[in-house]
């Protein structure tokens, strides 16, 4: 089933102003809001940990934090402790992080690829409940196993960018999540490689493709969108913008390309109480059009 979101920014909005995003975004009736865990900007777990405090019916992504920063079993407690506060609402992802950043910080691997082809299978077999063994080259696992999984385990997700990346999230993660300002075009062509991927594995069953999309609504929204795209190829296809109803159409471009979920990306300073009631709206005619 399609569906829209919206993210919070760490760049363009600060941790004091989290709550009222948060708030916000309830509010407004939007179904999923994302963050994700830049160095050295915010917690991914602590921020949506309390943004799931304060809300009941709203969804939190984490859209990801990087795998070289935490254990997989330290990161399966994170996940399966806020899981069982909150069933059903937390949608995590993983990811490499920049790998600048994971040099700053001394966890920078060799081998980013054997580190998601470890890392993931195991932090989904440790949310189902069983117990891993694990001598691999990053991840090393004896006998481990969560004294309190969740009841049921969420979706993890794998962040793709590089085309073995997005190939090998297709074949160890539940959905993958793709970053902004790329072409229709260039989503159905990664979504056909995690298709593969998952073929490829023997892997059945859904598999969940999120895409962030750069959005602008109301005056100047094309320039807006343009400036935060920026200095690339057909730029004008790298983002939606308009009115509420342009933007639920462009957003169902990337439905028929094989996306499933469109994270509306705001642009670089916005109001985000008026950004939130437009995706809102724009979840309500996406949903009413389904």
């Amino acid at each position: 089933m399609t569906r829209i979101g919206a993210i919070f920014n760490p760049y363009t909005h600060t941790p004091d102003e989290f709550h009222d995003a948060v708030i916000a975004a309830e509010r407004a009736g939007v179904p999923e809001l994302w963050v994700w865990e830049d160095c050295f900007k915010q917690s991914s777990f602590a921020t949506v940990g309390a943004a799931l405090a304060w809300t009941e019916h709203l969804k939190l992504g984490i859209g990801i934090a990087p795998m070289p920063l935490r254990n997989v079993a330290a990161t399966a407690m994170e996940i399966a402790t806020l899981e069982r506060l909150f069933p059903g609402r937390l949608l995590p992802g993983v990811g490499h992080g920049v790998l600048p950043w994971m040099g700053q910080v001394g966890a920078r691997v060799a081998s980013p690829l054997t580190l998601m082809r470890e890392y993931v299978p195991a932090l989904r077999r440790l949310l189902a409940g069983g117990r891993v063994s694990v001598d691999g080259r990053y991840v090393t696992l004896d006998d481990v196993a969560l004294d309190y999984p969740p009841a049921t385990a969420p979706r993890v997700y794998a962040a793709a960018e590089g085309p073995k990346t997005v190939r090998l999230s297709g074949e160890v993660a539940d959905g993958s999540v793709l970053d902004s300002r790329h072409t229709v075009e260039e989503l159905a062509g990664r979504v056909a490689s995690i298709r593969e991927g998952r073929e490829a594995a023997g892997r059945t069953g859904a598999h969940d493709v999120v895409a962030f999309v750069v959005a602008t609504f109301g005056a100047d929204a094309e320039a807006r969108a343009l400036a935060d795209v920026g200095d690339q190829p057909d730029p004008g296809a790298r983002a939606l913008w308009g009115t509420l109803e342009q933007v639920a159409d462009g957003a169902r471009a990337y439905f028929a390309a094989g996306v499933d979920d469109v994270i509306l990306q705001p642009s670089s300073r916005v109001d985000l109480v008026e950004f939130y009631d437009a995706a809102g709206e724009v979840a309500r005619l996406v949903a009413a059009g389904q």
